[in-house]
């Protein structure tokens, strides 16, 4: 069961730090100070944000897993 919830999660990451990867390409490429900057600016910062989420699924289900509870709290179980 942990181990389902943990490829979810990685999987999500590389979802996210894939799309986080592309806006910064995209930015580069564009004028500092124009709108699609800034679009680009604010999708960057949305994807840190999501891998921060993540991370912390993360951290809590070591966490559960390290003190014995395979199956840790419910919240997790509604990542699927």
């Amino acid at each position: 069961m942990m181990k389902a919830n943990s490829d979810l999660a990685n999987k999500g990451i590389e979802q996210i730090l894939e799309l986080s990867v592309d806006a910064h390409v995209l930015r580069r490429g564009t004028f500092q100070g124009s709108p699609e900057f800034h679009k680009l600016t604010r999708e960057i910062a949305t994807c840190g944000k999501a891998l921060a989420l993540f991370r912390g699924l993360q951290q809590q289900e070591k966490f559960y897993a390290g003190i014995g509870r395979c199956e840790g709290p419910p919240a997790l179980h509604l990542v699927r």
